[in-house]
Parts: C-alpha cells; structure tokens; sequence
C-alpha cells in the first residue's frame, strides 16, 4: 500500500521523507523526521509510534542498524511492521516482516533507504535509490521527488496511489517542509511536487520570520505596507 524514500543530504545537513500510499493522509502515519538525529520510515500495517521511538534511539547515539534491532526487540506485531531508517552519518536499515503484503522490497544507497510493499515488481525501490543518486547536487526536496517519479516510472504500487507527503528537516526544531495531498483522484505525487515548487520560494523567508523577524522580507498579503 505504501512507497517511500528516506534520505539525508551530505551537503546540508537535511533529513527529508516522501512516501505516497492508495490510502489517504499517508505522510500523517508513515513519515518521522528529526532535525540532527534522522529519519524514520514506518509502514505496510502501519504503526506510526515506531518512528518517534525509532528517532529517540538515534538521538541516544544508536546508529540506524542499531535502532532498528531495539524497534524490533521491542515492538509488537513486528511481522507486519515495514520499517527504514537513515541516521545522522547517513548510515542506513531497513526490515519487512514476514506479513508484509504482496510484492516488497527494500533498498539503500549512501544516505539513502528507499522501501515499498504491494508493488508492481520487487526491484521499484533500487530505482528510486538510483533515481536520488543521479540527482545529486539538487536540492534534498528534489531528490526525494525524483525518487518518488522513479517509482511511478517502475510501475509504482499495484493499484492507484491517493496520497503523499514530503517531510523536510534542517537546523531548527520544527520541518522546514511539511507538505501533504491527504487524497486526490489525480496524480498525488505530481500535486505535491507542484506544492514544493511553490513552497521552496518562500521556506527560508518562513525560517526567517520565525527566528529575527526584523530581517524577514515583507510578508506579501493586504495591507502589509
């Protein structure tokens, strides 16, 4: 039911997650991302707590691997559980159960863990890692959505997807991106990747305006003179 791509980027620093499912508000249970610490991916018969605790184990100095092994010690239920993780040396993991469903797979490359279930052929995921790794040099956003298209060019999930999301974080305690399409009869992935065009434009401003709001530029709406 889900696909997703976990990254960091060795240039910036940034943790980011995209993750597009047939069911709806998929970024809402699947994508955990934590400034200075990593990213989180939990999906296929989701239980969103695993990512908060995934992140608490990094940010304990556990690398991804490690993480993983605690989760899996820990969780319940584990055989449904898909999980993907990249701490912050970009070091990463990644498990699917044994209940995960249908066509599954899992694939890294540096910094970069890509995972997928109920898909149209096991190999999608090592698409969308070579996808991330022939964008180098973009932007993080950039990356994961050439991923997610390289997926949908595999052929993507078995059936339609609905929803996506695109989770960024950077230096400060809060995403600098979080960028969602909940469902959609169309093309979520597409949907999303126009929002990112529009929000990247303004992102720093919004750093900006949330840290020395005398330096951020205008806010641009009526009656801001």
């Amino acid at each position: 039911m889900t696909f997703s791509i976990s990254a960091r980027c060795p240039e910036t620093g940034m943790f980011g997650i995209a993750v597009s499912s047939s069911s709806p508000c998929v970024a809402a249970r699947c994508a955990h991302a934590r400034a200075g610490v990593g990213v989180v991916a939990t999906q296929n018969v989701t239980d969103p707590s695993l990512g908060p605790k995934g992140l608490d184990l990094m940010a304990q100095g556990l690398s991804a691997a490690e993480a993983l092994e605690r989760l899996v010690a820990g969780a319940s239920h584990v055989e449904y559980r898909q999980l993907a993780l990249v701490d912050a040396a970009g070091r990463t993991a990644g498990r699917s159960g044994a209940r995960t469903l249908g066509t599954h797979g899992i694939a890294h490359g540096e910094g970069v863990a890509a995972a997928g279930n109920l898909l149209r052929s096991a190999g999608i995921p090592q698409k969308m890692v070579d996808a991330f790794m022939a964008a180098r040099g973009r932007h993080l956003g950039d990356r994961l959505l050439a991923g997610m298209r390289a997926s949908v060019a595999a052929g993507g999930e078995e059936g339609p997807v609905h929803s996506m999301g695109m989770l960024i974080v950077d230096k400060v305690s809060w995403p600098i991106a979080d960028l969602r399409i909940d469902w959609s009869e169309g093309d979520p992935i597409e949907d999303c990747a126009a929002l990112w065009e529009r929000w990247r434009l303004e992102m720093d401003a919004y750093v900006t305006r949330a840290l020395n709001p005398d330096a951020a530029p205008s806010y641009g709406v009526p009656g801001d003179e």
